[in-house]
């Protein structure tokens, strides 16, 4: 039996439901188009880009723990004009470019959007009000009358998909993600990393130099699952569900819970690029083991 991994987010066409998160290997334009040729790669994003230049936090910013990651990089990148620079001498894109943007107030969110999305490679932006550990960002994040002002705001200005990711440190995430539908959001992403922190025991003091980070890796899959759920239950727009995948299990729960397609993050720092691969064939030999021909119908099946 042949098996048809093609998925749809909004006027995009993906080869797989896999997609590179926001922040691994995604601040240089040109490895984001190489990544963009893998066969199994459905979309890649790139890393969260600002008005201005951004340097982030000083070292340490990330801390290896046995259930994941605890990071705290601070947003570094170079700008959008200077991302767009690169993004000219990148190459070509095989899969659908998603944009990860952000800002400090709704007219910069509208700014930073409107100059990304004239770039002709870009096929659809995501807009980050949920970083936990840059100040300014995610508290946007946790109103849904200010995401809405935002999501309105940008649509005007762009003729690109417009995603919105999403915090899982609120309890109104579900009332954000129908904020950012009703306001015209193409889709969201859920969920960006839990807000956490580690100490030190002998210096007596955070390790983290931005004392705060946000937690990513097989620790946050059952929160992120939870989020999906519900957002699938309440708000009717697709969803990109994020957060701990370790396997192609993972990945079909994301999808049985409600999510149209699934991106990978902290996976991609421990197995590679070669990763997608590993999850494509074993997405494909478990949808051939249920006799199911094509991956859209598993969307939402654990609701029905």
């Amino acid at each position: 039996m042949t098996v048809d991994l093609r998925v749809k987010l909004s006027d995009m066409h993906l080869k797989t439901p896999l997609i590179l998160a926001s922040g691994i290997l995604g601040l240089s334009a040109r490895m984001l188009a190489e990544i963009s040729k893998i066969e199994s790669v459905g979309a890649v994003t790139t890393k969260s880009i600002g008005l201005k230049p951004r340097d982030g936090y000083p070292n340490p910013t990330i801390v290896v723990l046995p259930y994941g990651f605890i990071n705290s990089m601070g947003l570094p990148n170079p700008g959008v004009e200077s991302f767009l620079a690169e993004l000219d001498e990148a190459g070509s894109f095989d899969s659908p470019l998603i944009a990860s943007f952000y800002g400090y107030n709704i007219d910069e969110i509208a700014e930073v959007a409107k100059i990304i999305a004239r770039h002709q490679a870009v096929s659809a932006l995501e807009l980050n009000v949920s970083c936990p550990h840059v100040s300014g960002i995610s508290e946007i994040g946790f109103k849904p009358e200010l995401v809405a002002e935002a999501v309105a705001k940008v649509k005007k200005c762009i003729d690109k998909p417009l995603f919105v990711k999403l915090s899982p440190n609120t309890h109104l995430v579900v009332e954000v993600a129908r904020a950012a539908a009703e306001a015209g959001a193409d889709g969201v992403t859920a969920v960006n990393t839990v807000k956490a922190m580690v100490i030190d025991t002998e210096l007596c003091r955070p390790i983290l130099s931005g004392v705060y980070g946000g937690l990513s890796g097989p620790a946050l899959k059952p929160i992120a699952l939870r989020c999906v759920y519900e957002i699938y239950e309440e708000v009717d727009i697709p969803i990109i569900g994020c957060g701990g995948v370790s396997s192609y299990l993972d990945v079909v729960e994301f999808m049985l819970a409600g999510a149209s397609a699934v991106a990978l993050g902290s996976i991609i720092a421990l197995k590679g690029v070669e990763v997608f691969g590993e999850l494509a064939r074993g997405l494909s030999k478990y949808l051939e083991r249920k006799g199911i021909r094509s991956v859209r119908e598993i969307v939402g099946l654990s609701h029905r």
